[in-house]
């Protein structure tokens, strides 16, 4: 049997502590921090690491719970530029420097994200 990537990095412990950190950090910019529910920090957290779990491959509670992730539709109402982009990769490399996965788990953590925020814009700057 082939491990996941969930089980490969410790779990639900890692994936509450890396979402965790990156909240620390969302919260923290001001740009980004608009974005999220402010009075819901603890069912935004939830909900995030109910998403990375299942997509890593542990539970499906995200979607027994919620349905399908639509991610673009979820995020459509939000101003998703490139400076957005940055920020909030910003906040979630800087999370994964304190969850510290080994090397290659990294790397494949870091392609998602970046491929995953690049997929969520929906603002051109040059567009007016």
């Amino acid at each position: 049997m082939t491990q996941t990537l969930h089980d490969a990095v410790g779990g639900s412990p890692f994936f509450a502590r890396l979402v965790h950190e990156f909240y620390e950090r969302v919260w923290q910019d001001d740009v980004l921090r608009p974005m999220y529910p402010q009075d819901d920090r603890a069912g935004a957290e939830d909900r995030f690491r109910m998403f990375l779990e299942q997509y890593w491959g542990g539970s499906t509670a995200y979607s027994e719970q919620r349905g399908h992730p639509r991610l673009r539709m979820r995020h459509a109402p939000f101003p998703v530029d490139p400076d957005a982009r940055e920020r909030w990769l910003a906040c979630m490399r800087g999370a994964l420097d304190v969850v510290d996965p080994a090397p290659l788990h990294r790397a494949e953590l870091d392609d998602y994200f970046e491929r995953a925020a690049t997929a969520m814009l929906n603002r051109n700057p040059l567009i007016r």
